[in-house]
């Protein structure tokens, strides 16, 4: 006799409510899978080093002799007494207001200019503003080092202009500032740009009918509506300058004396120059105490400006 054939029971066919839920189940692994990934990005890449610049700062740290002792808070107490920390202190000051202000002028005037009926060939000055921007720091930096050579450079050979720029301790520090807002311009220049085009049309139409002229527009509406933006240009420069030390390193190198000293470059010329790694992790924290500070008020001056919404 034949065994009696037997027949393997079908599955049931998957549930739209079954699928549904394997597809979220999927989703969700790999978002936390992402997320597991930037958070071991973080710490290892972030967390990490700004952990070991911290305890760093309460010892006395070089690496190049093996030292690494617990001095306290001797790193962020030598801060109050030292000169260059001070003059380096005053000089950011003054270089990021000057900087920052020049910047948001400019790339508003500018940004308005080509945004309204004043210029043509619209897209071939947003390509020019914006080329310096996307420069490297580092060859703009050896280009105009060149052009203030008080016996080659343009400003000596074309305009007849005889300072020797680099090497004055007057005008070392403005002639970076003028170069800096020269490349960086161009960054608040688009930014603005893109802030022109999202205005309400309805409302500047509404003002023109109403009889408000370009300056009323500009002056009650336009500069009102361009604050948001104004507000995220001054933080990002903020920060961006508070770091500033490449153009010092490759123009000037923090001379003539210590007159063009900018934190970030004390911070650079005590690790690196002077190998004392502890009180340049001092000088580094107290420098994100400040622009954390600055930043917030900057935040604080737009709640209360915007009524309260941060």
């Amino acid at each position: 006799m034949t065994a009696p054939l037997t027949t393997t029971p079908a599955r049931p066919a998957a549930t739209p409510r079954g699928r549904r839920r394997r597809a979220y189940k999927g989703e969700r692994t790999l978002r936390n899978s992402v997320v597991a990934l930037i958070i071991a990005f973080n710490a290892v890449l972030l967390v990490y080093p700004i952990a070991s610049a911290f305890s760093g700062s309460f010892h006395q740290w070089n690496p190049l002799n093996g030292t690494y002792r617990w001095i306290g808070g001797d790193n962020y107490a030598e801060l109050l007494h030292d000169p260059t920390f001070w003059t380096s202190l005053t000089n950011t000051l003054y270089f990021s207001v000057v900087v920052i202000a020049a910047r948001v002028v400019l790339g508003l005037a500018l940004a308005y200019a080509i945004w309204s009926q004043v210029t043509r060939h619209k897209t071939f000055f947003r390509a020019v503003f914006y080329m310096p921007t996307v420069t490297p720091m580092v060859a703009i930096a050896y280009v105009w080092k060149m052009m203030y050579n008080p016996q080659i450079g343009i400003f000596h050979t074309f305009l007849g202009i005889d300072i020797n720029w680099l090497y004055d301790s007057t005008w070392a520090l403005p002639a970076i500032m003028f170069m800096t807002i020269w490349k960086d311009f161009g960054y608040a220049v688009i930014l603005f740009l893109s802030a022109l085009h999202s205005l309400p049309e309805d409302t500047l139409e509404a003002a023109a009918v109403d009889g408000a002229g370009s300056w009323q527009r500009l002056r009650h509406i336009i500069l009102p509506l361009l604050h948001p933006m104004t507000i995220f240009v001054v933080i990002t420069s903020l920060i961006s300058y508070a770091q500033a030390y490449v153009q010092i390193l490759i123009m000037t190198q923090g001379g003539p004396g210590k007159s063009t000293f900018l934190i970030s470059y004390i911070i650079f010329d005590e690790a690196f120059q002077q190998y004392d790694f502890g009180y340049a992790s001092a000088i580094a924290f107290v420098l994100l105490i400040i622009t954390a500070a600055l930043t917030a008020v900057s935040f604080g001056v737009s709640a209360r400006r915007s009524g309260g919404r941060a």
